[in-house]
């Protein structure tokens, strides 16, 4: 069984997978080239720190009230309209944003992209977790995060660039790349993407999806990782590096830099594990390794230990953001898209908490109390992923497998994403390795 499942690993990933890891390349380089010069641009209306911070806030707050609403739209409509929806509306966002007048205008288009964003993340991901068998989940999550990791990489070198041109000119790179990802997401993902029959694939109620503890995990890590991540790293490490360490920051964006690399060479593997051996063990030890490598950072004595311990934390969130999401599948079936909305808001609700209580924490106590409670939520995470079934991959006793499975049906229309379960008397289906269009 280890052997096959070794040569399930091997297989191809779907075309839809292979689009959205495009996508995702491109909604990062974007998104990389913009934030740097977001509060700059914001600071040149006049307005205090306070305004500045609101600027990006707006954008996680009005992802959070909006996630609620997706899984209803992607029902009614189906991921592809909604995915292509949404970026196109952050694109239209982020095109008037550079050329608003004011700090109020700023302030709403910011608003009205986060809605967008929303939208976006949603569907993909359902997308993503619909297009695959459960035994390539986690290999397809690390290649559609690796698409994000790649283009963040890129896209604040080319920031800089036009930066130097004009300080508006990131907001309208940003508005082209996403009108390219809408395309490429319009052209390319399958009409039906996403409309799995219900004779192919079975309905999880949503409340049974949240009284199982595979679910419960993958909230839990992606709190956590959203609160370390946004609240703890992003916020605290650059000021550390300056204060602390009393290097300049361009220290900072060489360290984060390193930690991104090692995250990118991570994911591939990362997917696979989670895919072979478990979703369990990837995330208790995912995020016990997080936990102990953020914990490490504010008593590094310099910068080369703390480039260490950043790419011990890359590390490990390469398994975080592949062994929650093939979770979230695994426990919500086919159409999941509100188990899918709610488990991106969890990180939405770290995102905007992680900086608040971390900051107050850094200032009235120490920066080892608040890099302490990061991780003391990671292993809470950990802790809680220990009742996940021993075999999360494994599905019910009385799952039946589809009768059969043709070329066509692959991708987004794939049925059976619960047909992994040992099947001796029969070979596995020739129609789960995917489609021509694929990536290795």
């Amino acid at each position: 069984m280890a052997v096959g499942s070794w040569m399930r690993s091997r297989v191809p990933l779907p075309r839809d997978v292979v689009v959205l890891g495009l996508i995702a390349f491109c909604v990062a380089v974007g998104f990389g080239v913009l934030i740097p010069v977001l509060p700059v641009f914001a600071r040149s209306f006049g307005v205090g720190n306070l305004e500045v911070g609101a600027v990006v806030s707006v954008f996680a707050l009005m992802r959070l009230l909006s996630s609620s609403f997706c899984g209803r739209l992607i029902t009614a409509a189906g991921e592809r309209v909604v995915l292509t929806t949404g970026i196109f509306i952050v694109a239209l966002s982020s095109g008037l944003a550079g050329i608003a007048g004011s700090y109020a205008q700023l302030l709403v288009l910011r608003g009205i992209g986060g809605i967008g964003s929303a939208m976006f993340t949603v569907s993909a991901l359902t997308l993503l977790l619909n297009s695959v068998p459960a035994e390539m989940r986690g290999r397809a999550s690390g290649f559609f995060q690796g698409g994000f990791l790649i283009g963040g990489m890129a896209g604040p070198a080319v920031g800089g660039l036009l930066a130097a041109i004009s300080l508006t000119a990131p907001f309208f790179f940003y508005a082209a790349t996403l009108a390219v990802a809408g395309a490429v997401g319009l052209v390319l993902l399958h009409r039906g993407a996403g409309r799995i029959r219900p004779s192919e694939e079975t309905v999880v109620p949503f409340r049974q999806v949240l009284r199982d503890p595979r679910y419960q995990a993958a909230c839990l890590s992606n709190l956590a990782q959203g609160w370390t991540s946004f609240g703890v790293r992003s916020s605290l490490v650059p000021v550390f590096v300056v204060e602390v360490l009393d290097r300049p920051t361009s220290w900072t964006g060489a360290a984060f830099a390193c930690a991104a690399v090692a995250q990118t060479i991570a994911v591939g593997p990362a997917g696979r594990f989670v895919d072979l051996v478990g979703r369990k063990p990837a995330i208790v030890g995912g995020s016990a390794l997080a936990a102990v490598s953020i914990f490490a950072v504010p008593f590094v004595p310099g910068i080369g230990l703390l480039i260490v311990a950043l790419c011990a934390y890359g590390v490990a969130s390469a398994f975080l953001g592949t062994a929650p999401a093939a979770s979230v599948g695994d426990a919500a079936g086919g159409r999941g898209g509100t188990a899918v909305a709610v488990f991106s808001m969890c990180s939405d609700v770290g995102a905007i908490l992680g900086p608040l209580v971390a900051g107050v924490l850094a200032d009235q106590m120490s920066y080892p109390v608040a890099f302490g409670v990061g991780a003391a939520l990671l292993l809470v995470a950990s802790a809680n992923a220990l009742r996940m079934p021993p075999d999360s991959l494994r599905p019910p006793a009385d799952a039946a497998a589809p009768a059969d499975v043709t070329q066509e049906q692959q991708g987004p229309d794939l049925g059976g994403l619960e047909q992994h379960g040992p099947q001796p008397k029969e070979p596995r289906q020739k129609g789960s390795s995917g489609e021509s269009t694929t990536v290795e």
